[in-house]
């Protein structure tokens, strides 16, 4: 069944925006769903709440596909004990209103790409490279997105196409990891330095995204990262150089983060390397497969 209109929750985010315009310059008809309606959005809007329950009738109407990237910023705000509850619950509980209205509303929705995130592995400081089939971590992010994919794993009960993206450390010129790491005046490697960052460029983000949507045989989960993870100190290092920044050879010890930021310093000490092995063999062919490549083309 060929695709033509495409749903997208999670659509004024960073990835949200310029996957939005993509698929609209590609010729599909977008609309999105939002908290809010913006009167000056180029897209059509319909509004829900998950905490209300609510989704505005008629959102489904001629809809093709759906693309679910809603979900609160993990790394925007301190985790207090209301910030991970709401983390959890954007992921979860948007899912399952999703996956309720979709099965009391007549509709004609084929494909579900829904995102997910390489935290589902763990902090898995180790050389060994981890698939799609690799043990499900222990930690909080872990346990986030194994509860998110259990909620989006209830689409494939609508007789959909599930396609789940494990998102890695995406670059990007508009914020995200790089250009926090990139903030202070001095750059350094973060505790030990050894724990890997799976990162990929945003384009090939957006380009993952788009394969998932054209190629029919996608389904299940796939790891979105390039296809070479670097240690936090080598990434910290190549992106200070490229930039211009003063790097600090001494790392920054792992209990100045923990005072910092509290339980959030486990995002930044830990880490996993991650194989895309999965989405290259399916034919997924990587626009920035190199970090430097990708770096210096987010710097131009």
């Amino acid at each position: 069944m060929k695709i033509k209109k495409i749903l997208i929750t999670g659509g004024t985010g960073l990835v949200g925006k310029k996957l939005c315009a993509l698929l609209q310059k590609e010729g599909y008809e977008v609309t999105i769903l939002s908290r809010s309606k913006n009167p000056n959005s180029p897209y059509p809007t319909f509004t829900w709440d998950y905490q209300s329950r609510h989704l505005e009738a008629g959102a489904f109407e001629g809809v093709d596909a759906i693309i679910h990237l809603a979900g609160a910023g993990v790394a925007d705000k301190r985790w207090s004990a209301e910030r991970k509850k709401v983390i959890l619950e954007s992921r979860t509980m948007t899912s399952q209103l999703l996956y309720d209205q979709l099965k009391s509303t007549p509709n004609q929705v084929k494909t579900i790409i829904a995102a997910s995130a390489i935290g589902i592995y763990g902090i898995e400081n180790s050389p060994n490279s981890l698939t799609e089939e690799s043990p499900i971590g222990t930690d909080y992010l872990a346990d986030v997105t194994k509860e998110w994919e259990v909620a989006t794993s209830q689409f494939e009960n609508l007789n959909v196409r599930l396609v789940q993206m494990r998102i890695g450390i995406v670059l990007s010129d508009k914020g995200g990891a790089l250009m926090k790491l990139l903030e202070p005046p001095v750059a350094a490697a973060l505790g030990q330095g050894d724990q890997y960052m799976s990162w990929i460029h945003m384009e090939d983000v957006l380009g993952m995204f788009l394969w998932a949507i054209k190629n029919e045989s996608a389904t299940g989960p796939y790891n979105v990262v390039a296809p070479t993870p670097l240690t936090n100190h080598a990434f910290t290092k190549m992106a200070a150089k490229i930039f211009k920044k003063p790097f600090m050879p001494v790392p920054v010890p792992k209990f100045v983060l923990q005072i910092m930021l509290g339980q959030m310093a486990e995002i930044l000490l830990g880490g996993s390397k991650i194989s895309s092995q999965k989405i290259v063999d399916a034919g997924y062919h990587f626009k920035f497969p190199d970090f430097e490549a990708a770096v210096k083309d987010l710097k131009s």
